[in-house]
């Protein structure tokens, strides 16, 4: 059996650019997994005032990095599990979560 050259192997067609999405975590209590909630308006079809929606993106992070109160982007991704789709890409703010642990230290630091 002969293999086709390289020379005339058709290149890869190109796929579609992912979709990303900026959302904040709602949820860290599994291992690896993240739940993140994705808001955006949207016009009622009749009266057209602008509603609140939102979407909840099950999302793996591989290092555990992210938790409750982050701003994250996600990526779209194959699927990984039953409900996870999307991975992390980074985290654009650290969430109000971070501030509070801080706070608790100094407070429990004996004051001289």
């Amino acid at each position: 059996m002969s293999q086709p050259s390289p020379a005339n192997a058709k290149p890869a067609p190109a796929r579609r650019p992912r979709k990303t999405e900026v959302g904040v975590v709602m949820s860290d209590k599994m291992n690896k997994t993240r739940r993140v909630v994705v808001e955006r308006l949207v016009p009622h079809d009749k009266y057209g005032k602008l509603m609140k929606r939102r979407t909840v993106c099950h999302t793996h992070d591989e290092t555990n990095e992210s938790h409750v109160g982050d701003v994250v982007e996600i990526m779209e991704t194959r699927p990984l599990s039953k409900l996870k789709r999307w991975r992390l890409v980074r985290i654009i703010r650290k969430g109000a979560q971070q501030a509070l642990a801080g706070e608790g230290e100094a407070a429990a630091a004996p004051a001289e």
